[in-house]
């Protein structure tokens, strides 16, 4: 992969403890664009795994532990023709800023990562993240927060209420903000998500009506267990949607299909995917970019 040209890897530590303020200067003179581009559809590499303790990739359970790495692989995908942003959190959306990666970009900050993977307190999903007056702040274009539910488990009402006041918060500052949410439960194996119909088309309609207005709300939905369904389930709300990629452990092929098919429909506006573009079983990340913009 070709190193990126702007700040180099290696000076990005010299910037941090020298420059702190060069975050900032970087943030006020990014090139910006409209969320929606020309194409009409969105197509956002996801990298805010690290942030919430979700370091694995397959087999390998700290791959994305190597910061240098995953910027190398970040900037080559942002690289690619038809790719329109990235979601992280603030330590990687500001290596980005520094390295000159964002110009012309839609950034999304990722708002809620207290739910740490593994951790009893998983689903009690503090906000620890970006908050709505940081995103102003910086100039970036929208933000993202993950809404888990398992009925069994107050924790989760926490972060519904907390979610709700984010919406409420981002609208007031005309933010576009990306709810991801599923219906889970607790397992002896950890959580686990309910990708059923049933399951995501209720996770779909409390995601919806959070908050006193809908009109910046954006949803970051799963495709279901059955593909076929996917069509009845996003009849259930009007809101603009994306597909998340999540990580792909059997053939990409079969993925790519399960996302095209979810793709015709007229709420799904694109496609929010990261390990498995980053982190493709062959290596080839710019090959695997390509496919999943292919698929717009």
């Amino acid at each position: 992969m070709t190193p990126p040209a702007a700040a180099g890897l290696a000076d990005l530590v010299r910037i941090r403890a020298q420059r702190p303020e060069a975050v900032a200067e970087a943030a006020a003179v990014r090139g910006r664009r409209p969320l929606i581009g020309p194409t009409g559809r969105l197509m956002i590499i996801a990298a805010d795994h690290p942030a919430r303790g979700a370091l694995a990739v397959g087999d390998d359970e700290l791959a994305m532990a190597d910061r240098f790495d995953l910027l190398e692989r970040l900037c080559l995908a942002l690289s690619r023709p038809g790719v329109d942003g990235v979601l992280a959190g603030a330590d990687v959306l500001e290596d980005l800023l520094l390295l000159g990666a964002l110009d012309g970009k839609v950034v999304l900050g990722s708002m809620n990562r207290g739910g740490l993977a593994g951790a009893a307190f998983e689903l009690d999903d503090r906000f620890t993240g970006h908050r709505p007056a940081d995103l102003a702040r910086h100039g970036f274009d929208a933000g993202k927060l993950l809404l888990r539910i398992d009925h069994d488990d107050p924790g989760s009402l926490d972060t519904l209420h907390t979610a709700a006041r984010a919406v409420d918060e981002m609208a007031a500052r005309r933010l576009p903000v990306f709810i991801e949410p599923f219906l889970c439960h607790r397992t002896r194996d950890g959580l686990r998500t309910d990708l059923s119909a049933a399951a995501v088309t209720t996770s779909i309609a409390i995601a919806s009506g959070l908050g006193g207005t809908s009109a910046y709300t954006w949803l970051k939905v799963p495709v279901t267990d059955d593909p076929d369904a996917m069509d009845r389930v996003m009849r259930t709300s009007t809101l603009p949607a994306v597909l998340l990629g999540g990580e792909v452990t059997g053939d990409p092929d079969e993925a790519y299909e399960r996302w095209r098919g979810a793709l015709r429909l007229p709420t799904v506006q694109g496609l929010v995917v990261g390990r498995s573009l980053l982190y493709p079983a062959d290596g080839n990340v710019a090959g695997a970019v390509d496919t999943a913009v292919g698929l717009l």
